[in-house]
C-alpha cells in the first residue's frame, strides 16, 4: 500500500516527505516571496534613481529612431538608428548603429564628466577609427568635439523626457547626420 502512495506522488511530481511548504508553513513560503519582492523592487529602483542623478542622467537605457546622413558628394540618405546607454553616475557607455541601404555606420564610446568637462574615447568598427572625445555638457544637452588622426566631427546631444536629437557635423567623407531618437 505505501508503494502505491509513493508511486501516486511520484507521477503527480511530488516526492513524500519532501513538499517545502509543509515543511517550512505556507505563511513563511508568503514571507520570504514578498521579501525577495521587495528586494528585487528596491534594487531596480535604486539604480535607476542612481542612474538618473548624475550628468547624464536621462539617458540610460535604449532608444531608437531615425534621420540623414549626408555625404561629401552631396548626397543624403535616411538612416534608421538605435543608441543604447549604460550610465554609472558621472560615466557613461554608449553604442549608436545607423543604416540606410547602403550605408552603415557604428560608434562605440566611453565618456566621463567632471564639473561639466566631458572626455573620453570613441571608435567607429566599420572603418576601424578610433580617437578621443573632448566637450562639455549637463542636464541633458551635451557638445563633444570628436577627433581622430585626420578627422574631427562635432556631435550635439539634447535630450528632453523620452525624445533625443544627435547632430553630428564633420569633415571628412561623412559630413553629418542629424538623427531623431526616442524611448
Amino acid at each position: 500500500m505505501e508503494h502505491q502512495a509513493a508511486y501516486r506522488a511520484a507521477v503527480a511530481g511530488k516526492h513524500r516527505g519532501n513538499n517545502f511548504t509543509e515543511d517550512f508553513g505556507l505563511h513563511t513560503v508568503r514571507r520570504l516571496l514578498i521579501a525577495a519582492a521587495v528586494l528585487f523592487v528596491v534594487s531596480v529602483c535604486g539604480s535607476a534613481g542612481y542612474a538618473q542623478s548624475g550628468p547624464f542622467a536621462g539617458l540610460a537605457g535604449g532608444w531608437h529612431g531615425g534621420g540623414t546622413v549626408s555625404l561629401d558628394d552631396g548626397s543624403s540618405e535616411r538612416i534608421r538608428c538605435r543608441a543604447t546607454y549604460a550610465v554609472a553616475g558621472a560615466s557613461m557607455e554608449m553604442s549608436l548603429t545607423c543604416a540606410s541601404d547602403s550605408y552603415r555606420f557604428n560608434l562605440q564610446g566611453n565618456v566621463v564628466s567632471q564639473g561639466g568637462a566631458i572626455s573620453g574615447t570613441w571608435s567607429e568598427s566599420s572603418r576601424n577609427v578610433s580617437g578621443t572625445l573632448q566637450g562639455r555638457g549637463g542636464n541633458g544637452n551635451f557638445q563633444v568635439l570628436a577627433s581622430a588622426g585626420g578627422f574631427n566631427a562635432e556631435i550635439s546631444l539634447s535630450t528632453r523626457g523620452s525624445k533625443q536629437s544627435i547632430v553630428m557635423r564633420a569633415d571628412s567623407q561623412f559630413r553629418g547626420a542629424s538623427i531623431a531618437l526616442s524611448r
